[in-house]
């Protein structure tokens, strides 16, 4: 008799990311039906809470001050200012999670996603995208908050961002109505993930 096969199932580390207003916040309420397969990253963010936003939850809120010491510290993962607002992932929760054998979930901007890229080249990477640039802009209308300067800057650099949709792994429509189809998409890349034979080994 042989020796037997040894399986071990390696977490991963994915991340979600794509333009504004496409829906990754939706995305993720809807995977964290399945919050006992994952852990969900929460961002640490110097801006104001939105209406009903809550800390811990949606984000951490910090002040200006407290992100600072925090890149000083190096305690975040990765970091950028997005529109002004400075985002960042505590570095910490991602290593303690991972140690505990659930797959990670990270929502994070493109810009971020390059970083996460470079740092950590065995996360699997899923893009998120409307199904039409007028579909992303009515999302963003109607989501209210931005003036209309705003509102054109968040659009134009959706467009930069989708000339990056090749750089990632995987790229999953969010179509309006269908928000269940994208959340299925995104199981069913995870699923798959875990059946390769040579698995991903995520090193922080």
């Amino acid at each position: 008799m042989g020796e037997p096969y040894h399986l071990d199932r390696h977490p991963l580390l994915i991340v979600i990311s794509g333009p504004s207003g496409v829906g990754k916040d939706a995305l993720l309420w809807r995977l964290k039906e399945h919050s006992s397969l994952f852990h969900f990253v929460v961002t640490a963010t110097d801006r104001a809470p939105r209406p009903g936003e809550v800390h811990g939850v949606d984000y951490y809120f910090v002040t200006t001050e407290e992100f600072v010491a925090m890149i000083e510290e190096d305690e975040l993962l990765e970091h950028a200012i997005v529109y002004g607002q400075r985002k960042g992932i505590p570095k910490q929760q991602v290593r303690e999670a991972m140690a505990s054998g659930k797959d990670v979930i990270m929502r994070i901007d493109v810009q971020g996603a390059a970083t996460i890229r470079r740092l950590v080249p065995e996360a699997v990477q899923i893009f998120l995208a409307a199904s039409s640039e007028q579909e992303l802009e009515e999302r963003l209308r109607n989501r209210g908050g931005d003036s209309p300067d705003q509102l054109e800057k968040r659009l134009a650099t959706a467009r930069e961002e989708m000339h990056q949709l090749a750089e990632f792994d995987y790229v999953v429509i969010n179509r309006d109505g269908e928000l269940d189809q994208a959340a299925q998409d995104v199981l069913a890349i995870i699923r798959t993930e875990h059946c390769r034979t040579k698995p991903r080994v995520v090193e922080l």
